[in-house]
């Protein structure tokens, strides 16, 4: 190996040593502050029970919720155990630590990076009795637009969707592509929970044509919050 590479490959390792200890201390600080922070919230739960009578009988569910209210979910469904999928892009690795922190477990992927083997492992789950999470607008965007992931995964498993919302008047808003909402201290916070809802399709493919109905669903459940 030549000096020139022997240089460029210590200057990768020790950026990459560099970005480890960058995650390390974001995942540090982030659980803490979240931690002090959730403590404070006050948060009510719209129409839960559907849902939970599923789980308790040992039936997965599939939880859907848009990926800018994701922070007060993560914390009211601490250590229930519900896997999520977390994306490989960028910040994917802080809030894939920091779920686990929290008592979840993951699958990395995403939609547009290594698709085909989330949507197997999230099925893999399902058949083993266990409950998923997605973020069908994320990692990227746009906003508040159904990605097929869930919908895919659900029709291969049987397993229902549950849509979730989360709605405060008192939060900030990161000037991110979703809008990310950070609830204040001491706000007032509802999730509201749709009813369960199965995706009637005979294949994935007409499985993966059902956003729109989907995305109805979720602005349903966010008018119920406010109910």
């Amino acid at each position: 190996m030549s000096d020139a590479a022997v240089r460029e490959a210590a200057a990768s390792d020790a950026a990459a040593r560099r970005r480890a200890r960058r995650v390390a201390l974001a995942v540090r600080l982030g659980g803490v502050v979240l931690r002090l922070l959730a403590r404070t919230w006050r948060i009510r739960e719209v129409n839960r029970a559907p849902s939970q009578a599923l789980r308790d009988a040992g039936r997965p569910v599939i939880f859907t919720l848009w990926h800018g209210e994701m922070l007060a979910l993560l914390w009211h469904h601490r250590r229930e155990g519900i896997t999520v999928l977390i994306s490989e892009h960028g910040d994917g690795e802080i809030i894939a630590r920091v779920a686990e922190s929290l008592g979840f477990r993951t699958v990395r992927g995403s939609t547009s990076r290594g698709a085909d083997r989330a949507l197997l492992g999230m099925s893999r789950v399902v058949q083993q009795g266990g409950d998923l999470a997605f973020t069908p607008d994320g990692p990227r965007g746009p906003a508040r637009v159904f990605a097929p992931g869930a919908l895919i995964v659900a029709q291969r498993s049987g397993a229902p969707i549950v849509t979730l919302a989360v709605t405060t008047r008192r939060c900030w808003r990161l000037r991110s592509w979703d809008r990310f909402m950070i609830p204040k201290p001491f706000a007032r916070i509802a999730i509201a929970y749709g009813a369960p809802a199965p995706v009637d399709a005979p294949t994935p493919r007409e499985a993966a044509a059902l956003g729109a109905p989907f995305e109805a669903l979720m602005t349903e459940t966010a008018r119920s919050a406010h109910g």
